[in-house]
């Protein structure tokens, strides 16, 4: 049983304190960066200021963004305690986790949205997409 875990910034602690509860298998801790912000960067650097890779800031922010998934999964399967395997992904938030959790047996995440009350407004518009596309069983966590 193979079981991912969406290792997101505001609430990767409530989602990995599930996966050790829950158990299985295999454990993957999974985090998307958004390709988004770079990606504007590289292409205001180049329409603005011409094309001198050594000044694009949005290679700085690669950069910075693959560190610090390195860091959170680092974090994440420190505090699992288990044997995992991790995995940091670029791209489209809610495409890449869908697709990682395409073989799995389970998806671990957790609320994002207005977590307030109950109802549709407390998932993020990423994580809602996740539940309504996610083709294994998933695991939606209430962050604590």
């Amino acid at each position: 049983m193979t079981v991912v875990v969406w290792v997101a910034d505001d609430t990767w602690q409530d989602c990995v304190d599930a996966a050790r509860a829950f158990g299985g298998e295999e454990l993957l801790l999974l985090h998307v960066s958004d390709h988004d912000v770079p990606g504007a960067a590289h292409g205001a650097f180049a329409g603005l200021f011409g094309r001198h890779p050594s000044r694009d800031p949005g290679a700085r922010l690669d950069g910075l963004a693959a560190d610090h998934a390195s860091r959170l999964l680092e974090a994440a399967a420190d505090r699992l305690g288990v044997p995992c395997t991790t995995s940091a992904r670029v791209g489209r938030v809610e495409h890449e986790v869908v697709a990682a959790a395409r073989e799995a047996s389970l998806l671990i995440l957790c609320r994002d949205g207005d977590v307030s009350h109950a109802g549709p407004r407390s998932l993020g518009p990423a994580t809602r997409f996740v539940v309504d596309h996610a083709t294994c069983p998933v695991l939606l966590v209430w962050p604590t």
